[in-house]
């Protein structure tokens, strides 16, 4: 029976980071992966392929550039199916083997196959054909989480779509309906309005991406709105089928139509139709009674400030699992890959009792791969009056920066959030081509207490997007009526 000092399960973002810092302390490790391959949702199903397939769409659109070049260029006239998962297959395999090289430069031992705990240091792995036992001194879950798949919703892999399978599509849609208008139905209603495909989004909040600043959700709906897609806010899905096509006033890419009845009596029908509402945990056979840890109704773990997973039988006195550990989608939010990497590396250190800084878990950065980019960092204007707190907000338009006339966007923004009197910066909203980059200034500023007047006495390069933080501080700091 093999011995390890880390065990860690699942090879997404949380597990492999959490694996190469453990390797980095020179403990022997092993990693566990089910799945026929590494990297887990961020990889195969989720961050890396739709990333991809939103860069491909606009590339082979020409979206980006019809601001330079005009509203009729594009780059190829009939774009496929194949052309876009051609793109997404050649980035993950990429990822593939960065990720498997990674392992083999720090000597960790990568095993194939579902685990399961049974007992508080015994792990069976179960392969095809055989099955071992390892134990472990340390162990982290990082097994991350599944789109939910609700039994009235007739998931058939072929016009009827999770997330996870959305890639698998045989051809391109004419007309899509996505239900959920959270980050990844926002996202790939985009990038299907992107391609030419009609869209309609139906979302039970009145709102989509409600946590969004309102200027900058404001200006995103409208965005959408101008690239084709309907929105349905405030509506809910009361029931989904797949019609036959008698049944249809049209043809889908299967022959047939799904149609989605809405709670106001509405019928919406499309020649596809993605669901992506919520995600689900995977937790159920993992063995964790064996080990005293307990889980909620979505399959989710609770952990303290250390990632240290607790058994919840006593609500008002949960206990800490000391050994055990969990980080990534697992755990809830943010359900990010950027915080999911950095809470199994923090999770490794405090298992070996290494030292680290502390850092702000409130003071992480959101991206939406969404056309055009969001990015957030901070607090919105709605958070900052609600808690009593003077602002004034500085924005800067991309029309106004030559760099965003060079890359044909001049309708991106950027705003700065600023304390009336201390001048600190609470919070960076940022929409429009890079803003995902963009957004890390305004972080690093905001992490070591920056204030407005840094961006007005520091010099950006020219002719860069980062030169919107110097015209967001002076716009700002001219209402308050200290900047000439």
């Amino acid at each position: 029976m093999r011995h390890f000092d880390c065990v860690v399960i699942g090879t997404g973002p949380a597990g492999q980071k959490a694996a190469i810092q453990a390797a980095k302390l020179g403990k022997k490790v092993a990693i566990i992966e089910k799945a026929p391959v590494v990297g887990g949702a961020q990889i195969n199903t989720g961050t890396i392929p739709s990333k991809a397939l939103r860069e491909a769409a606009l590339h082979l659109t020409g979206r980006n550039k019809r601001g330079l070049f005009g509203s009729s260029y594009r780059v190829k006239k009939d774009i496929t199916i194949a052309d876009l998962v051609a793109v997404s297959d050649e980035v993950i395999r990429h990822e593939w083997e960065v990720i498997r090289d990674q392992f083999d430069r720090n000597n960790i031992e990568l095993i194939w196959g579902e685990a399961h705990f049974e007992g508080p240091n015994l792990i069976q792995v179960i392969h095809d054909d055989t099955s071992e036992m390892i134990t472990g001194d340390k162990f982290l879950i990082a097994v991350g989480t599944r789109p939910a798949k609700p039994a009235h919703v007739p998931f058939n892999n072929k016009d009827i779509l999770s997330s996870d399978s959305f890639l698998k599509l045989e051809a391109l849609p004419k007309t899509l309906i996505v239900v959920g208008g959270g980050v990844i139905g926002t996202e790939y209603a985009c990038i299907m309005a992107t391609l030419g495909v009609r869209v309609t989004l139906v979302e039970g909040r009145n709102e989509v991406l409600g946590f969004l600043d309102q200027e900058i959700a404001d200006a995103f709906a409208y965005f959408m709105r101008q690239s084709g897609i309907t929105l349905r806010c405030g509506e809910k899905v009361e029931g989904i089928r797949p019609l036959a096509p008698e049944e249809g006033n049209g043809r889908s890419i299967h022959g047939s139509l799904v149609e989605a009845r809405l709670e106001s009596g509405k019928t919406l029908r499309a020649e596809a139709l993605l669901y992506c509402v919520g995600r689900q945990g995977v937790c159920k056979r993992l063995g964790l009674e064996n080990v005293g840890i307990t889980y909620d109704d979505r399959e989710r773990l609770r952990v303290n400030e250390n990632y240290q997973t607790l058994n919840m039988d006593d609500k008002d006195n949960p206990k800490p699992v000391e050994h055990v550990y969990a980080a990534g989608d697992v755990i809830g939010f943010p359900s990010l890959a950027s915080t999911s990497m950095e809470q199994g590396r923090r999770a490794v250190c405090h298992a070996f009792g290494v030292a680290v800084e502390d850092w702000n878990q409130k003071l992480f950065p959101f991206g939406i791969y969404a056309v055009p980019e969001i990015s957030m960092v901070g607090k919105t204007e709605k958070q900052l009056t609600d808690e009593g707190i003077p602002y004034e907000a500085g924005v800067a338009n991309y029309r106004e920066i030559a760099r965003g006339k060079l890359l044909g966007d001049d309708q991106g923004m950027l705003k700065i959030l600023i304390h009336q009197d201390t001048h600190e910066i609470l919070g960076v909203h940022a929409i429009g081509t890079g803003a995902t980059e963009l957004i890390h200034i305004g972080q690093t500023c905001m992490a070591l207490g920056g204030k407005a007047e840094f961006f007005i006495n520091n010099v950006f390069n020219f002719p860069t997007l980062a030169e919107a933080y110097k015209i967001a501080a002076y716009n700002g700091l001219n209402k308050l009526a200290l900047v000439v």
